[in-house]
């Protein structure tokens, strides 16, 4: 296994304050963010599709720092109605473009989510089995939208040699447990599999230790962050919590540096358990602590894995 990050983990930083910052750190691979819900700090997405030049110098300042790329992430809502989900299409197969152009084959990218009917303005995600009217909605959802589209870029990736689509499971998204990822896989075929961040599983309530067992092979790719339950909050009003963000003190749960929610030991059987099921690739660290600087809590992030971390996988 090898640690990595996002890049917008250290999004404060220049590409060029970003190589040796990640390299002095003991990060060995980049996932870099390309657009959407990225403002894309470290590269230019329609500059490097256009300039070889460009491309070779990019790629030289990785190696000036013994650095590779592990991915490249387009997440945002390619299914939302209307011209947000165009605009989000487009820079998701200009992705996949630039994949092609770089020589790498994984896409980290969320399943996208529509809404609820033709015609509609927003993205409207059911989590329930009522009113009634959520069962027909929910089918329209997959069965007109989501299944049709993804079918198609599919091949699109086929065809610009991209065959790890890495799906992250994730809320007010069509796939956001293991359920919905095996759902997808089984409509569109093998080349859609799981960005497996077990922090959103968490926050839902799940397991994520129970969910490596059932999606084993179908985990292309792992980010390593971690959610706090703050059960003062949560306790009294469950999980799902609206709140923003930086609202760290009333929230039922936030994300935090790995170990700042789960023990070492949960992070050594997760670990373990990827091991177990065949795993043996990238942890990409998403920094997204609120109550720690992004330096500080990267930093403890790469040495709770470089305590955990299985370099040498049977």
């Amino acid at each position: 296994m090898k640690i990595g990050m996002v890049t917008d983990s250290l999004g404060h930083l220049s590409l060029e304050e970003l190589l040796p910052t990640a390299a002095a750190l003991g990060i060995e691979t980049l996932e870099f963010c390309c657009g959407n819900w990225s403002t894309a700090p470290h590269l230019n997405l329609d500059e490097l599709l256009q300039s070889e030049t460009a491309r070779r110098i990019f790629l030289a300042k990785l190696r000036d720092h013994n650095l590779t790329i592990s991915a490249l992430n387009c997440s945002g809502n390619p299914l939302a109605p209307g011209e947000a989900g165009k605009a989000h299409d487009s820079v998701t197969r200009k992705t996949f473009q630039l994949a092609n152009l770089l020589g790498i084959n994984r896409i980290v990218m969320m399943s996208g989510l529509p809404g609820a009917a033709p015609g509609d303005s927003f993205a409207n995600w059911f989590i329930v089995a009522w009113p009634p009217e959520v069962t027909p909605a929910l089918e329209w959802q997959w069965n007109e939208v989501a299944i049709p589209y993804w079918r198609e870029l599919v091949q699109y990736g086929h065809n610009l040699g991209v065959d790890r689509i890495c799906v992250e499971l994730h809320g007010h998204q069509l796939v956001y447990n293991t359920e919905t990822m095996l759902k997808l896989r089984d409509a569109v075929g093998e080349t859609v599999g799981a960005n497996f961040d077990p922090s959103h599983m968490m926050w839902m309530g799940g397991e994520p230790l129970t969910a490596i067992r059932q999606l084993r092979d179908a985990i292309f790719y792992v980010h390593a962050k971690d959610t706090r339950i703050d059960r003062a909050n949560s306790d009294p009003n469950g999980l799902l919590d609206a709140k923003p963000s930086e609202r760290v003190a009333d929230r039922a749960w936030n994300y935090v540096t790995l170990g700042y929610g789960h023990s070492e030991s949960w992070w050594r059987d997760f670990i373990t358990l990827l091991a177990q099921v065949g795993y043996n690739d990238v942890l990409s660290i998403e920094h997204e602590d609120l109550a720690m600087s992004p330096l500080e809590g990267v930093r403890k992030s790469v040495e709770l894995l470089e305590r955990v971390i299985i370099r040498e996988a049977l």
